[in-house]
């Protein structure tokens, strides 16, 4: 049963454990990982005996580990600088542990450090795994932890447990990703799983369920009889920065598509589900993934879209094309955007195109789903004379979280001329400018055994398999790919995909 946190009244009511990050020495514990300890330890959210232990190859002492990590807070942290007292109480429990991956003596070494950080601070065998390393690590480590006892509970200590958290990719194919559940599952039970997805952390994608099951006026409408179609897009104006030897053998679709935009689809996609409660949850957003209907190579030809950006110039910057980047392979057909249209054979959105969009060196940097509501009849104000277009609903994930409604209202004047105009709801307007980051909210939420916010065996194989069917024709060039300048929007060809059925890609505000 989760424990529960009371985070308006600032208390928790978790118990104290130990946070084993594997990869210690890497950007995403700087960066993202401590500063959320960080953070919740300074909000009062984690317990106060809560003990973080790096575990990283390069041999380091434990100040030199605090030092690092308090750089970290200090550079990324939502609260930056560190607040000394605040931070000295987190750092007396702030451990480093060298050890290469491979090694089962680290590994037994590290057992006895945890079992006396038990007995010091009353964890009783309470351990957080985080797997904050390269997927090539993922079974290695899992391995070595079974090999160690580490993932077993001791069965007459009912305070105790253990849980791993896994980040992305799981896999780069079906196959692969059912390889690794297996290897995973041979020592963590799913229920100690948790797959870490960090957009599902965002406020504005939590709200994604509030706003549909909690608002009388939108679920009646949230179906086949009102909306056209609907639109998914996660926009970056970078390129790889630096990561091209990584993103050259996953590209947009495997390391955008796979996981944060079809998440996305499976929260606005999903039947109401029976509770709150996590697995009730995720049974309704493998539901919404198993009625995508699959494809065809000919479908996969006429549906999807793929394109690599050129070089060229933005807002007077010349921007190296992708395969002058680092670690990139001079004939790479990789793709840098990806647009799909998927199809939800179910019966409230039977006949609902979904359009999803992701790519690198776009126009604008943002992420945001907007469902596009059919057109009121055209007897009174829907011609083109009066100017009428579709109410769009909006929901704004980044940069600026907000929920948008656009609808038509008559221009001043003596004519009946309508225009279209937008009401907005700002979340720092409403709730002020205090947000969490995303890894705080899905530590605290792994620490309580909430896995609301995590994605589930069957959720990731389930998506790998339509993935995988685009992937298998893109790999024998259909369709071709396509090439744009960065400052676009991407391929023409992804504006004539939508084009050809009278539809239009919404817009993002400057």
């Amino acid at each position: 049963m989760p424990e529960v946190s009371n985070a308006i009244l600032g208390t928790i009511l978790a118990s104290p454990c130990a946070i084993v990050i594997f990869g210690a020495t890497g950007d995403l514990t700087s960066r993202k990982l401590l500063p959320a300890i960080y953070n919740l330890s300074k909000d009062g959210l984690l317990h106060p005996d809560t003990v973080v232990v790096g575990f990283a190859r390069r041999p380091k002492t434990d100040d030199e580990f605090r030092q690092e990590m308090l750089k970290g807070v200090n550079s990324f942290s939502r609260s930056r600088p560190a607040d000394n007292t605040p931070w000295n109480k987190l750092a007396e429990r702030l451990f480093y542990h060298q050890s290469t991956f491979e090694d089962a003596h680290g590994y037994a070494s590290l057992a006895t450090r945890l079992a006396d950080l038990d007995q010091k601070y009353g964890l009783s065998g309470r351990r957080l795994y985080y797997l904050s390393t390269s997927p090539a690590e993922f079974s290695t480590i899992v391995h070595q932890l079974g090999e160690a006892g580490l993932g077993n509970i001791d069965p007459f200590n009912s305070n105790a447990w253990r849980r791993v958290i896994v980040e992305k990719p799981f896999g780069h194919d079906l196959a692969s990703a059912q390889e690794l559940n297996q290897q995973i599952n041979r020592v963590f039970d799913e229920s100690q799983v948790y797959r870490i997805d960090h957009y599902l952390g965002k406020q504005t994608v939590q709200n994604l369920l509030a706003f549909r099951f909690a608002n009388g006026i939108f679920e009646p409408i949230w179906n086949r009889r009102y909306v056209d179609h609907v639109q998914v897009t996660v926009a970056e104006d970078i390129g790889v920065e630096g990561r091209g030897g990584y993103f050259d053998t996953a590209g947009t679709l495997r390391d955008m598509l796979q996981n944060h935009l079809m998440q996305l689809l499976t929260l606005v996609a999903m039947e109401p589900p029976v509770s709150l409660d996590g697995d009730a949850i995720r049974d309704e957003k493998v539901r919404v993934l198993k009625s995508i209907l699959p494809f065809t190579p000919e479908q996969v030809e006429s549906l999807t879209v793929r394109g690599q950006y050129v070089r060229g110039d933005r807002n007077g910057q010349a921007i190296i094309g992708y395969l002058e980047e680092r670690g990139v392979s001079p004939q790479s057909h990789t793709e840098t955007y990806a647009c799909v249209q998927l199809a939800i054979d179910n019966w409230r959105w039977y006949g609902v195109p979904f359009y999803l969009r992701s790519g690198k060196h776009l126009k604008y940097k943002g992420s945001e789903i907007s469902i596009h509501f059919n057109r009121a009849p055209g007897v009174l104000f829907n011609t083109p004379q009066r100017g009428a277009g579709a109410n769009v609903l909006t929901l704004r994930i980044q940069p600026r979280e907000s929920i948008g409604l656009q609808i038509n209202a008559k221009r001043p004047g003596t004519s009946t001329a309508v225009t279209p105009v937008q009401m907005n709801f700002q979340y720092h307007e409403a709730f002020g400018s205090y947000s969490p980051e995303a890894y705080e909210r899905l530590l605290l939420d792994a620490i309580l055994g909430d896995s609301t916010l995590f994605i589930r065996r069957d959720e990731v194989e389930s998506a790998w398999n339509i993935i995988d069917q685009i992937e298998d024709s893109w790999a024998v060039g259909q369709p071709p790919l396509k090439f744009y300048a960065p400052g676009s929007w991407g391929p023409d060809e992804a504006n004539q995909l939508m084009r050809k059925s009278g539809r239009y890609w919404e817009e993002f505000p400057q």
